[in-house]
């Protein structure tokens, strides 16, 4: 028996744009495992996923038409409870045989064909049994169900199909759109499974106006992409047609000079791949008027609204030049391209007009209306918010750069968030903060300003570039430090995979740029300042707040490549300057390659242990009390390079203030080889444990040591 190559396709209405991908990945996927868990295809069997927008199909190679039997052992039950005093057969047994459909006819032959074997204290009767391989036919059936009922589909559609049997009638059926066909084809045979009211064949639709024949006959499942490229005018493949997107529209942007570079981010090639079964990439333009408005403003509605594609120019500047991808090719393209000149023209007008509109008044004067927009119902309004702002801002910025820079960052975050009182931004609201900035040149503010105004909402993602300026860093550390507190102080706390109020962005927010612009503040200053500002609306949770802050900055350091023992050890001290991590952490590193390194980091463990156990233990040594030569020794060679490790620690060489002290490896093992530290006498005892935790303070300035043991 040999295995052939098995096309599944469901032929939908279509589908959302957005989700697709992420559909056609699914059904081809859990299509797959389905076969596989059942025998039905082998080891270097390989998945293909095709998803278009009107279809979702998988191609799987190597699918066996039936698996193979396979030989099953089950434990049945102890020997105590299957077997009578005689050997025969207990009631119980019969019944579990029976159920597993063995013959019982003859009890006695039953019996002796089982095995027994030792399963755990007690011996065990199992059965041995063949189990027939799923036939295809049952086995596609059972996978393309599971298939269909795993589709990440947030929401289905209900629609009636008539049915096809002798009474005529409807059927209700559920699912992401309307499906109106199903091919399923093993090598060029149709496997005749069913599926929302579908019976399979070997014939779909192609392309609504641009297909050769309809129906399109699939011949075999390996033809299946190439004949529904040919006869039907489709591209089935999603990563196909979204690299030809690519292709089309560098070339038609080669095509108009050098000069041009075509802005085409993955989401918005991924959703245009998810409209178009055969992409045709056109060039269109608009009126020259509208390149007074901001590039911003253009873009966005350009994108978000038409799916086009701007053109830049070799400055970056936005040109009134923009590509579309059509689903036609028409052999005159001028009506596709007048359609959609006229379509983005009145975008763009009301762009403009917003635009015109917004400037006829000052963000000064739009300060007062934040007090009538409600932020948070137990937060207050946006005007409360922006007076807290403010004085977190003003307060970093006197610590940042004295009375300047904490005057513009009290302006910068006065004027902040008036830009949401904009009709720009009424209708765009992702440009909020950027429109703030074009607005506060044009009201003759200085670039500082502006700019911070416009990053003060910076780092808005994973990758995203910081704020400018140090008053946008001012004000953008304010505002993600008034979010983080007033929603930790009223209990709005992230849970799962729910963050209403992305405190973990804001949070990896204030990491970023505390760390990257190595700012000269204590983080546990910055939290506790920033929660008197809200009076008595939040309950005190700076404690929480500063674990949450230092979980997301350990998770963000292990994803980076340090190991969890090197973060665990540098962040249980808790370093306020986090601009010093990256440092700190590349001396743990360096000194946990260290031969000395595992058995300071045990020692160091065994101390933390002992003094933990002896309570408040004060850091002071008798030299007079040392009897034993090894603690003799330690003192003295703590003496000698102690003060050269806190040295260097002063002058942030932190990697040579651990090197330092792996010298005294040798003095420290004979310490714990030779002194009881817990003697008899209290004197004697106290003075150990003050030499113990000198030496613990001392090699525990950069990191937590006992951490890094094993």
């Amino acid at each position: 028996m040999t295995t052939q190559n098995l096309l599944v396709e469901l032929f939908v209405e279509e589908l959302p744009p957005k989700a697709l991908k992420k559909l056609g990945d699914a059904f081809a996927g859990v299509l797959a495992d389905q076969l596989k868990a059942q025998g039905l295809t082998t080891a270097d069997s390989v998945v293909t996923a095709y998803a278009s927008p009107r279809r979702l199909a998988a191609h799987v190679t190597h699918v066996w038409r039936k698996a193979e039997d396979k030989a099953v052992q089950q434990k049945l039950m102890p020997v105590s409870v299957g077997l009578n005093a005689e050997g025969q057969a207990t009631p119980a047994l019969l019944k579990k045989l029976q159920a597993l459909g063995a013959d019982v006819s003859d009890p006695a032959a039953t019996v002796a064909a089982l095995k027994r074997a030792p399963d755990g204290k007690s011996e065990a009767l199992f059965y041995d049994s063949l189990v027939t391989g799923a036939a295809l036919d049952t086995g596609l059936q059972k996978a393309l169900e599971e298939a269909i009922a795993k589709l990440p589909i947030p929401k289905v559609m209900s629609y009636q199909l008539e049915t096809d049997c002798e009474l005529p009638g409807w059927t209700s059926v559920h699912f992401v759109r309307p499906a109106h066909g199903l091919v399923a084809l093993h090598g060029s045979t149709v496997v005749p499974v069913k599926a929302l009211g579908l019976t399979a064949g070997n014939t779909t639709q192609g392309h609504r106006f641009e297909a050769a024949v309809s129906p399109v006959v699939i011949a075999n499942a390996d033809s299946y992409a190439a004949t529904l490229e040919k006869d039907g005018a489709v591209i089935a493949g999603f990563n196909e047609r979204r690299f030809a997107i690519v292709s089309q529209l560098a070339r038609a942007a080669e095509l108009l000079g050098p000069s041009y570079e075509v802005l085409m981010d993955d989401a918005l090639l991924d959703e245009v791949t998810a409209l178009v079964e055969r992409p045709n990439v056109l060039t269109c333009a608009f009126d020259e008027q509208f390149l007074e408005v901001p590039q911003e403003c253009l873009i966005l509605t350009m994108k978000a609204n038409q799916k086009y594609f701007p053109l830049l120019d070799a400055a970056g500047k936005l040109t009134n030049r923009f590509l579309v991808v059509s689903n036609i090719s028409p052999a005159d393209a001028s009506a596709v391209i007048g359609g959609n000149e006229r379509v983005v023209r009145p975008r763009l007008a009301d762009a403009k007009f917003f635009f015109d509109q917004d400037r006829k008044k000052t963000l000064e004067s739009r300060v007062e209306g934040l007090a009538k927009v409600v932020y948070h119902n137990k937060l207050g309004t946006q005007g409360e918010r922006m007076e807290r702002v403010r004085a977190i801002a003003k307060a970093i910025g006197q610590q940042l750069g004295g009375d300047v820079l904490a005057q513009s960052a009290d302006t910068a975050a006065r004027l902040a968030k008036t830009d949401l009182l904009t009709d720009m931004v009424g209708e765009f609201p992702e440009l909020q903060g950027v429109m703030g900035g074009y607005y506060a040149r044009h009201d003759g503010l200085s670039e500082d300003i502006a700019f911070a105004i416009e990053d003060h909402y910076r780092p808005r993602f994973a990758g995203d570039e910081l704020p400018r300026n140090a008053v946008g860093v001012a004000v953008a550390l304010a505002d993600k430090l008034e979010t983080l507190t007033g929603m930790f102080g009223i209990g709005n706390l992230p849970s799962g995979d729910k963050d209403p109020f992305a405190l973990r962005r804001h949070a990896l927010g204030v990491i970023r740029m505390l760390i990257e612009k190595d700012l000269p503040l204590d983080l546990a200053a910055l939290v506790s300042g920033a929660a008197p500002v809200f009076g008595d609306k939040i309950t005190d949770a700076c404690a929480a707040l500063t674990d949450f802050i230092y979980d997301r900055l350990a998770g963000s350091l292990r994803e980076q490549g340090f190991s969890a023992q090197e973060v665990d050890a540098v962040l249980a001290l808790r370093p306020q300057r986090l601009g010093q991590v990256g440092k700190l952490l590349a001396a743990v590193r360096a000194f946990a390659a260290l031969p000395e390194s595992p058995a300071l980091a045990a020692a160091n463990k065994r101390i933390s242990n002992i003094l933990k156990k002896a309570g408040e233990v004060d850091a002071h040594v008798n030299p007079q009390l040392l009897k034993e030569q090894a603690e003799q020794d330690l003192y003295a060679v703590m003496q000698r390079f102690v003060p050269e490790a806190n040295a260097l620690f002063e002058a942030g060489d932190y990697t040579g203030s651990l090197q330092a002290l792996a010298a005294l490896r040798g003095a420290v093992d004979a310490f714990f080889d030779d002194v009881m530290v817990n003697a008899e006498e209290m004197d004697l005892r106290l003075n150990r444990q003050g030499l113990l935790k000198s030496l613990h303070d001392a090699m525990n300035r950069v990191a937590d040591l006992s951490r890094l043991a094993t």
